[in-house]
């Protein structure tokens, strides 16, 4: 993955955040890595409410779909709605299995649904994954 390519990670739970530096590491991924605890963190970090705007804006987002404030496919619907930011590539990466989350997620065009695999070695791999399916995008 060009290593220039920001990447904005949704989440909540610190443990998962922690779990998606270290993959990343594992990974090699060295792309500046941003992180919001909620939707509405996120959507202000990306539109500079109240303070400066990530710049430059994030072209892949990670996001989880279960969070306080504001969950991931209420942020969805934000992000769509934008014009500035309805562009940015979302991959979900949750637990949730649930078929109403994964087809909120699609019809609101995120490029994947990634559960969060149990172990940590099969999250490297699932991490592993969207860089490489990211490289092929970008070519």
């Amino acid at each position: 993955m060009d290593k220039k390519t920001a990447i904005l990670l949704i989440e909540d739970d610190e443990v998962d955040v922690m779990n998606v530096q270290r993959a990343f590491k594992k990974n090699s991924f060295q792309n500046p890595l941003y992180i919001a605890n909620n939707g509405l963190e996120a959507l202000a970090l990306l539109k500079g409410d109240g303070r400066q705007a990530l710049n430059p804006v994030p072209k892949i987002i990670l996001l989880d779909i279960n969070m306080p404030k504001m969950g991931g496919i209420e942020f969805l619907q934000q992000l769509r709605n934008d014009k500035l930011l309805r562009s940015i590539s979302v991959f979900v990466l949750t637990t949730s299995n649930e078929d109403c989350d994964k087809i909120a997620a699609y019809n609101l065009n995120v490029a994947g649904y990634i559960l969060k695999p149990v172990s940590f070695e099969r999250f490297v791999e699932a991490l592993g994954t969207l860089g490489a399916y990211w490289d092929l995008c970008q070519r």
